[in-house]
C-alpha cells in the first residue's frame, strides 16, 4: 500500500466555547475507522489495517522493543465466535454486549 501524503498545516481555529488552542500539541499517529450505520464487514477491518500500516509514529511501529506500544487494531468482540467456544469448554458466557473483553501484557518472568 502507498503512504499518503500529510495534510498541509493550515492552522488552529480560534479559541472558541471549551475548546483553546493553547492547549494543542503533538502525539503520536492514530487513526480510527467504522460504519455510522453500525455495519459489520471484513472492509472495515481491511480499512482499519490500512490506516494502521499508513502511520509512522507509533501506531505502526515498535518503537519500545523492550514493552511494545500497542501498535495495533481495535475490533468488535466477535459474540458468535466466543460463544461456540464457550459452549465448547462449558462456560455461561452472557449475552452479546452484556460482558468486556480484556488483553493484558504480563511480564514472562516467574518471579
Amino acid at each position: 500500500m502507498e503512504v499518503k501524503q500529510s495534510i498541509p498545516n493550515i492552522g488552529l481555529p480560534k479559541k472558541h466555547g471549551l475548546y483553546d488552542p493553547k492547549f494543542e500539541k503533538d502525539n503520536c499517529g492514530i487513526g480510527f475507522i467504522a460504519s455510522i450505520k453500525g455495519e459489520k464487514s471484513h472492509e472495515i477491518v481491511q480499512k482499519g489495517l490500512m490506516i494502521l500500516q499508513n502511520l509512522s509514529h507509533r501506531g505502526a511501529t515498535g518503537c519500545d522493543e523492550t514493552t511494545g506500544d500497542g501498535a495495533g487494531i481495535m475490533i468488535q468482540i466477535p459474540h458468535e465466535f466466543f460463544k461456540k467456544k464457550c459452549e465448547e469448554l462449558n462456560i455461561d458466557l452472557p449475552g452479546e454486549g452484556e460482558y468486556a473483553v480484556g488483553m493484558m501484557f504480563l511480564p514472562r518472568e516467574s518471579d
